[in-house]
């Protein structure tokens, strides 16, 4: 099937004449490189509280967003409309920003060849709406039937599909269908002594709504918030000072996200920001430390067959046994870095230019026993999950606070701790990892990232870990 033919002419309306002509505008006074990158999104949302759906929203955003890059000047201009002299506008427009001697000229595209890494076929955006409020009923009611002590019950259910398409200078077509499901699940407990826990827990990725069907059903996401809500009403204070941590494997990799692959990302090193900058052959981590970017996992909630650049996404090792390899590039970071694409040139939607961005993101499995990393631990800490956290990229400093934390003495997990801040420093923490657990395992789907006021799907992981000398914040007993 020629471009002409496919579902994303039919969507947009649009020829490949009308993209020579877009790419032609942009590059006609400035510029080495132009892209067009148009976007098709229908989302739905849903919400229920008390009990009551309180909210049902759907929606549809349509738009274009053109960029031309002129050496390191990069100009950028969108469109909520794809009529022709709107975008025509939008290209002139990046072009008078970039303002740069025009080097290339396009005509005629080639169809960058993609993988299918998620369902094409059954979208939840595309089903009926009664089914997806029967998923936040179910997960509502499984919450509030766990325990009596469990008061309040918030669920969100949300989904889109998004189609996109890129044309570029440099002859490449890309199009790609995009479903992304999540279910979220927060439930409130109070105990007899007043003590009040909070316990989220939520799943999904690109997937169809049979997902919910096996064993990640509403029943176990309301199920699972419960239970951690319960966990915190019976929590005691946190200890303090430095000690042994192990964390869990799954979502406790967001340490992993947040505190080591920021400072990854291309644009903070090539901008000299990055506590990793200039460092590639150095030993940043223990030998036991390797640490995977990966677009290519099947139905992962980061994963995509292209990034919105148009490229491929590919499985890229970042620390490969402690030893920094690489950064995660986007086209105007990997061309002034001379470096190979990563396929992490990542926008929210097409108001905004690409930057370097993580996918899914996660620590690989080392060869040690779980219920062995414990053991071998005479007093520290097992954090379960974590929630926010601050890191200062320039210097690869951190603090996260565990939402679901055990104190393990003589080897054993004993009593939940509440409010336990981890301190300390992303490269050096590496270096303290004395084991790694087989357990692997990444989130269930919930992640959502930050950065340049942009927000992405993420999927994080990790097996489990321990760290020595961790500093831990909490309230001293």
């Amino acid at each position: 099937m020629n471009f002409a033919e496919s579902i994303f002419a039919r969507k947009f309306l649009i020829a490949e004449s009308d993209l020579e002509r877009y790419l032609a505008a942009a590059l006609s006074t400035a510029g080495d490189y132009a892209d067009v990158y148009i976007e098709h999104v229908t989302s739905t949302a849903l919400s229920i509280d008390g009990s009551i759906v309180k909210t049902a929203t759907q929606g549809m955003s349509l738009g274009a967003g053109v960029r031309v890059v002129s050496g390191e000047r990069t100009g950028y201009a969108h469109s909520d409309s794809l009529a022709p002299e709107s975008v025509l506008k939008a290209a002139r427009i990046a072009a008078r920003i970039a303002h740069g001697p025009s080097l290339v000229t396009k005509t005629g595209f080639e169809e960058v060849q993609k993988p299918d890494l998620y369902s094409m076929l059954a979208a939840p955006a595309e089903s009926a709406l009664d089914k997806r409020v029967e998923l936040i009923k179910r997960a509502d009611a499984a919450a509030r039937a766990s325990d009596p002590r469990v008061t309040d019950v918030h669920v969100v259910y949300a989904d889109n599909l998004r189609q996109v398409l890129v044309a570029t200078s440099e002859g490449r077509l890309s199009c790609d269908r995009q479903p992304l499901t999540r279910i979220s699940v927060t439930a409130l407990a109070r105990g007899m002594d007043g003590a009040v826990g909070e316990g989220r827990a939520g799943g999904g990725g690109r997937v169809a709504l049979d997902f919910f069907q096996t064993d990640k059903t509403p029943e176990y996401f309301g199920g699972e918030a419960a239970r951690q809500a319960l966990v915190q009403i019976s929590a005691g204070e946190a200890p303090v000072g430095e000690m042994t941590v192990v964390l869990g494997s799954g979502w406790p990799g967001i340490l992993i996200h947040e505190a080591v692959g920021h400072g990854l990302e291309a644009d903070f090193n090539r901008k000299t920001l990055s506590a990793f900058t200039g460092r590639i052959g150095e030993r940043v981590a223990s030998p036991l430390c390797t640490i995977v970017d990966d677009g290519t996992i099947p139905n992962g909630r980061g994963s995509l067959n292209v990034d919105d650049e148009g490229t491929p996404t590919r499985r890229n090792v970042l620390i490969e046994n402690g030893i920094l390899c690489g950064y995660l590039q986007d086209k105007l970071s990997g061309a002034l870095m001379r470096a190979r694409l990563t396929g992490n040139g990542r926008r929210e939607n097409y108001q905004f230019a690409p930057v370097p961005r993580m996918t899914n993101t996660f620590l690989l499995a080392g060869g040690s026993d779980p219920d062995e990393i414990v053991r071998g631990v005479g007093r520290g800490l097992y954090c379960a999950r974590f929630g926010g956290g601050q890191v200062d990229i320039t210097n690869g400093n951190f603090a996260f606070t565990a939402t679901e934390c055990y104190l393990i003495e003589a080897g054993r997990l004993t009593r939940p701790v509440r409010w336990a801040t981890l301190i300390g420093n992303g490269p050096e923490s590496l270096k303290h990892v004395s084991m790694v657990g087989h357990d692997l395992r990444l989130d269930e789907g919930v992640g959502v990232c930050r950065k340049d006021g942009q927000n992405i799907p993420i999927g994080v992981g990790m097996p489990t870990t321990r760290i020595d000398n961790v500093t831990v914040g909490g309230v001293a007993q």
